[in-house]
């Protein structure tokens, strides 16, 4: 398949490296580097990027936050990890343009599918902060949402895991990997491809999803040309 555009999910856990909190200065300029790399082959680049590397709104909850008010703090750091991948983008010359699901002029544009299809027209790279703007929906949703509004051809959930199994990989070593799997599949099974919203968003919307790891430098030009690495989640 040719992919002219997508929608790429960052993992805000990725982005800490090594460090496994905050970000992690040399996973930002693998990323940067990346997706340089693949708006250098043609594709248009919209990127939703997590912010579990700093705050989760579940996590404090359940610590005893209020549950809005710790998806909005969760919101903000999708918004600082957006703009800390903006700096890398713009330091190796890559053009690229930061919109925010609420308003807050300077530090991004409010989003809007018509300026963020017209950035990525023009060849930058539209990086999609804030999740959906409200609370309750995970950056997954945000990242399905966005891709449909884009008119993304796909949306590549770059991982630390290779692909779609039928356990965890990580906890059972007898763990297979699937090249391609059916929605309907991913639901009787229940895997934890993406949160159940935000799959269903996809399946309704025909989105495909590729499950990839982007932590493998490289890797997201190879899925992108075809190569059978990651796993392919489709109607």
């Amino acid at each position: 398949m040719k992919y002219n555009r997508i929608l790429l999910k960052l993992s805000g856990e990725s982005l800490a490296g090594e460090k496994k909190q905050g970000v992690d200065a040399v996973r930002l300029e693998e990323y940067a580097g990346q997706i340089k790399e693949a708006a250098e082959m043609g594709v248009q680049i919209g990127i939703v990027i997590g912010g579990g590397n700093i705050f989760r709104g579940l996590s404090g909850a359940q610590k005893g936050f209020d549950r809005i008010k710790g998806d909005q703090m969760g919101m903000l750091a999708t918004v600082i990890n957006s703009l800390a991948l903006s700096s890398a983008l713009s330091a190796i010359g890559q053009k690229n343009r930061v919109f925010t699901s609420i308003r807050m002029e300077p530090v991004g544009e409010l989003f809007s599918k018509w300026r963020a299809i017209d950035a990525m027209q023009n060849g930058e790279i539209a990086i999609l902060a804030g999740g959906t703007g409200n609370p309750i929906f995970t950056t997954d949703t945000a990242s399905a949402l966005r891709g449909i509004e884009i008119e993304a051809d796909a949306m590549f959930k770059g991982t630390r895991v290779d692909g779609v199994y039928t356990a965890d990989p990580e906890k059972d070593p007898s763990a297979t990997k699937f090249d391609t799997i059916s929605f309907d599949e991913v639901y009787n099974r229940g895997l934890k491809v993406m949160d159940l919203t935000a799959t269903t968003l996809c399946q309704q919307n025909n989105l495909p999803i590729v499950v990839f790891d982007m932590d493998t430098v490289g890797n997201l030009k190879k899925v992108l040309s075809g190569e059978n690495i990651g796993t392919l989640v489709h109607a």
